[in-house]
This record gives C-alpha cells, structure tokens and sequence, in this order.
C-alpha cells in the first residue's frame, strides 16, 4: 500500500515539474514576441539624427531676397530644435554689411523689420566666393580636403535626416552659382547616389525655390529622397513683397508661405502632407510640385519635424503579458543576458553563465517534494527489520 502511495507521488511530482516547465517556455515564448512587437513599434522612425543644408547661390545687392529665403529657413530649424553644428549654412554674399544696406549688420524678410534673421547667433559655414559648385559637391558627398573643418562637414550617416534647401536663379535642369557657373538636375542626382552608397543619409527633403525649380529634381534615381519646388517647368518664381525703405523685394513667396505656415500651426502635430498642401497657385503665382516615387512612407504619416526639426519620437508600448524572465541568451564575451520584464523601462543585467531552473521552484513544487519526504520516512519506520528475540 505504501508503495502504491510512494509511485503516486512520484508521478505527481514529475507531472508537476512538466507542466511548470511547459509554462515557463509558453510565457517566455509570448514575451519574447511582446517585445519584439514593441521594439519595432518604438524604432518604426528609423532616424536618429537630422542635418540642415542651407544654400543662397546668389549674389549682388538686388538678390537680397534669397539671402532673406535661406536665413528664414535657419532660424525655423533652429527654433525647431536642429543645432548649428548639425547646419551647413551657406551664403554668396554678405548683405548685412552691403553700403547699401541701410539697416548695417541686420537682414529682414519683412517691411516691418520686426526680426532681424542675421542677429548674433548666426554661424555662416561658407560665405562669398566659398560658394560654389565644387564646395557644395564636397559638402554632400563627404569628398573635403584633410584642412577642412569639422564645422565645414556633413557628418551624417546612415540614419541621419537631411533637409536641403536652395535658392537661387534658376532655369530647366539647372541652378546659377554666383552668376557663373551652373549645377545641373544630372550633377545633383549623381551626388545624391554617391550619398546613398556610401550610406550618407536615411532619408532626403529637398526643396527648391528659383525659376522652373521642379526642373532639379527630374532626374533623381536614389532612394528615400522626396523633391518639392517653388515652379513648374516654363514658370518663374515670384517675390513677395518689397521693402521701400531698401527698395527691392525682401523673400520670395514659396519661402514666406512655408515660414508663415510653421509660426501659424503646431509643427509637432503637422505632417509633410499638410505643408505641401498648403502651397496654392493663388499664393504662388506658379505650381509647387513634389515628387515622391523615390520615398517609402506616406506623407500624411510623415511629421514635418523629422526634416524641420531634431524631435525624438517616444511611443507608449501596450502592458506585457505577466512574465518575469526571458529566456537568457549569450553575448559575445559568452556572458548570458537576462531581461526582467515589468511595467517600467526593460534592464538588463549581465550574470556568470549557469542554469536558470527558479521558476520552476514554486508553491506547486515545494508541497510535492515536502509531501514526497515524508512518506519516504513514514516507508522507512514501517519497513524497519524487527530486532532478534533474545
């Protein structure tokens, strides 16, 4: 009988040590597969970092409005959280210290001269003659002599988002440098090639504002790169405004209606497909047009701050389902890992390499073996021979 009793419980026992393993694996299983959903949920943005390339190619004092347009840009991504060391301003001409400025030392993109765009805090990378084509080349394709600066450098990298904006006079395919020399829609499709093979950006924002800007972007073939100009081909660019005061035009109109729509909405709830809906011919005077084939996402998913600003973005993940460890694994100092999994941010603590058998001692398990224990002694008192009679 007491036999009987004992293979009972052994069987109990071993039964009780399956089922405890069996739900260690399903649990761990399932939370394995909880944080993988999370994980990618939260990295879904796949940059990291963003850049700004500003460039004015014009010169001379009655283009002081594409000084104006790239100015107004760097003070948006500024405010919007891009620092100047990730910013490659670069203006052809110093107009705020023309002879013919009145207004010495400020630039305005309004008659009403209520910000000055030039201030103190402005870091200009290449100015005057510095602009050219071959610099410009230079600055997107990493290609610098050894001399150059760190602060002349786009140190971007494969996760890095960059807006790059131009302004300047332009006609079909192409893009005046100082009125001498010319880049080319071919010139510009190359250099983003070279970028994308030697894992220089993750994503591209280029914006245009000159004559016939829709014209640039024509022969781009790289990807993740999405084109928005001021004009179709045959259009001119117009000027907003003027100042009579310094009597020419102060911005061009794509330029005032972008910056008057990030100072009128929240740009941390706006997405790019709201932005580009906003240009209207009736404003423009000409056909703002974008192109993007060449992008993956979808514009109305797309926020304006992963090119206009240096946003990181949190996601809230869902409760996980109860579990306390993962199953370890082994790093390449073959030291194992072990996830403990809560309500708060994941830790991870790094253990001596050893079995990881806790879980399965549990209420369950203890009653048994206590159970088992002493029926093994009760079987033992019984089964004691009787002593010799003397």
């Amino acid at each position: 009988m007491l036999k009987n009793i004992t293979l009972i419980l052994l069987l109990l026992l071993c039964t009780s040590t399956t089922t405890e393993a069996q739900k260690y694996q399903n649990v761990n299983a399932n939370s394995g597969e909880a944080i993988n959903k999370n994980v990618e949920h939260f990295f879904r943005g796949q940059h990291t970092n963003n850049w700004a390339v500003l460039v004015c190619t014009s010169r001379f004092w009655f283009n002081y409005r594409h000084i104006a347009n790239v100015l107004g840009f760097y003070r948006t991504v500024k405010r919007l959280g891009i620092p100047d060391s990730q910013i490659i301003l670069m203006l052809a001409d110093d107009m705020a210290c023309n002879p013919r400025n009145s207004y010495a030392g400020s630039i305005f993109n309004n008659e009403n001269h209520r910000l000055n765009l030039y201030g103190d805090n402005i870091e200009v990378d290449y100015r005057g003659y510095e602009v050219n084509v071959e610099n410009f080349i230079r600055v997107l394709t990493g290609r610098h002599e050894p001399e150059v600066a760190r602060s002349k450098r786009l140190l971007t990298d494969e996760k890095s988002n960059i807006l790059i904006f131009l302004t300047g006079h332009g006609g079909d395919e192409f893009l005046k440098f100082q009125d001498n020399e010319e880049i080319s829609s071919y010139d510009l499709s190359d250099a983003f090639k070279q970028m994308w093979e030697k894992k220089r950006y993750n994503e591209i924002l280029f914006m245009v504002d000159t004559c016939q800007a829709n014209t640039l972007y024509k022969r781009f073939d790289s990807p993740n790169i999405l084109a928005i100009g001021s004009s179709r081909q045959g259009e001119n660019s117009y000027s907003h405004h003027s100042d009579q005061e310094l009597g020419l035009a102060v911005i061009d109109r794509f330029t005032y209606y972008t910056l008057d729509y990030f100072e009128n909405v929240d740009p941390h709830n706006v997405t790019l497909l709201q932005l580009f809906s906003s240009y209207s011919p009736q404003k423009l005077n000409s056909h703002s047009e974008y192109r993007f084939d060449l992008f993956k996402r979808k514009l109305d998913q797309v926020p304006v701050t992963d090119f206009f600003g240096s946003v990181m973005r949190a996601d809230i993940t869902p409760p996980i389902p109860d579990a306390s460890v993962v199953p370890p694994t082994k790093n390449e100092n073959n030291n194992e890992l072990t996830f403990v999994i809560s309500e708060k941010p994941i830790t991870i603590d790094t253990k001596e390499t050893g079995s990881n058998l806790l879980p399965m001692f549990n209420n369950n398990f203890l009653t048994a073996f206590i159970a088992f224990f002493v029926f093994f002694l009760i079987l033992s008192f019984t089964t004691t021979p009787a002593s010799p009679k003397k």
